[in-house]
């Protein structure tokens, strides 16, 4: 097994926010654009398109690699004031993919990020730390403790 090193903290906190805006709601994507206000005008490069991904996984999360199955995502790519913005989401919502993609490219711009940090990333990624947290309470509740007795004969 080989070590990958670390990202740098500018591709960490990227990788963060486009994590975000992935498993963002994209009803919760279209309100922070609307407050958002005027917008500086972008260009598409790569219109939203579905297709499909293989899904990896590990058993055990650390044994060897096998093929899942497939996905299907949707991606696209934008440009705002030559920054290059990617938006990837599960799913075929051509929309969300586009807002991914914009978000992206306004944040990698230093004068907005800290804005757009604290006025959308901030709030999406505590909805869905509570929207996990919700689940697994759920999860615990149904959850069932299977034990042994052990008989008296020998």
């Amino acid at each position: 097994m080989t070590d990958t090193p670390a990202p740098s903290p500018d591709i960490a906190a990227r990788q963060r926010w486009m994590g975000i805006l992935a498993e963002a709601s994209p009803a919760a994507l279209e309100d922070a654009l609307t407050r958002l206000g005027a917008l500086p005008p972008h260009d598409t490069l790569r219109a939203p398109e579905v297709g499909s991904a293989l899904v990896r996984g590990r058993a055990g999360g650390t044994g060897a690699p096998f093929n899942l199955g497939e996905m299907t995502i949707t991606r696209c790519a934008v440009t705002v004031e030559g920054r290059t913005g990617f938006g990837t989401v599960a799913g075929r919502n051509r929309r969300h993919a586009e807002l991914a993609a914009l978000f992206d490219a306004l944040l990698q711009d230093d004068a907005r990020s800290a804005h757009l940090e604290a006025t959308v990333i901030a709030p999406l990624a505590a909805a869905r730390d509570a929207a996990r947290a919700e689940r697994s309470r759920k999860a615990a509740a149904s959850r069932v403790e299977f034990f042994t007795l052990v008989r008296g004969d020998d």
